[in-house]
């Protein structure tokens, strides 16, 4: 059963996010954790999700509970990580010169859901992505990336792609 989708992007991924947000029906059971390249600037990334679908979607913040049906974006400039079934958000190093960055959730994620956890890497640059990726692999979740052809910026999906053994590969 799974517990909770993680997703990951950078350059072209609020496009692709918002047909995901677009997709998902209204009394989806399952959290989304989005983090989006998005650095230290002011975000209207959850307004734009909102409007993209019919799950409600919020910026993350810290210490609260990660309920199903709830679509959860890495506010600017901190990573979003999941501890005991809850939102942390960290302003730690930047990972692969992004804050928020995607491997800090893909590994927090991996950690908290093991098997029952579905991370998916969208359009980007360079490589954000790939390590946590096989860190969900490696503890039996599912792991999912957008076709590189599909991808506005097909680097982070490449990347993916040479590195972990994925399980899907979708538009």
């Amino acid at each position: 059963m799974i517990k909770a989708i993680a997703v990951g992007a950078s350059t072209g991924g609020v496009a692709a996010m918002r047909e995901i947000a677009a997709g998902l029906p209204a009394d989806f059971p399952i959290p989304v954790l989005v983090t989006i390249h998005i650095g230290p600037h002011r975000s209207y990334l959850a307004d734009i999700l909102q409007d993209s679908g019919p799950l409600p979607c919020k910026q993350a913040e810290a210490g609260e509970p990660i309920l199903g049906g709830v679509i959860y974006v890495a506010p600017p400039d901190h990573h979003l990580v999941v501890e005991a079934g809850r939102a942390e958000l960290v302003r730690g190093p930047k990972e692969n010169w992004a804050r928020p960055a995607i491997d800090p959730l893909f590994r927090s994620a991996a950690l908290e859901y093991g098997p029952e956890l579905v991370a998916v890497v969208l359009s980007g640059k360079l490589n954000d992505g790939t390590a946590g990726l096989y860190e969900v692999k490696r503890r039996g979740g599912a792991t999912v990336v957008q076709g590189p052809s599909d991808a506005q910026e097909p680097s982070m999906p490449r990347s993916a792609l040479r590195h972990v053994d994925v399980d899907y590969v979708v538009p």
